[in-house]
């Protein structure tokens, strides 16, 4: 199993590229979309790294993604544009998959 990476800028998926995870750059929800469908569909990619702002773009596919797949496991990561909203994708995870609020 191998990562894939869709990214919304270039300096994440050059260093990525360093490290050998291959990927894309998308920046509209459509890009982000098909991307997402492109790594799905690739059968030895295991994890799929997820920029914020690409999340973003197509938030609700991408939840949809995590609850409804076992793979690949779609994973949210910082880059440059990063801020400390991690606790609150945490929780709007939670809310969305079981109910509650935290």
């Amino acid at each position: 199993m191998r990562f894939f990476l869709i990214s919304d800028n270039i300096d994440t998926q050059m260093g990525m590229r360093l490290a050998g995870i291959e990927g894309v750059v998308a920046h509209t929800e459509e890009e982000v979309s098909s991307a997402l469908d492109r790594a799905a569909a690739m059968p030895d990619v295991g994890i799929v790294l997820m920029t914020g702002k690409a999340v973003d773009a197509c938030r609700e596919k991408v939840f949809s993604f995590k609850l409804t797949r076992s793979l690949p496991l779609v994973v949210e990561i910082p880059d440059r544009h990063a801020d400390s909203k991690i606790s609150d994708n945490i929780s709007q995870y939670l809310k969305d998959a079981v109910g509650i609020t935290i």
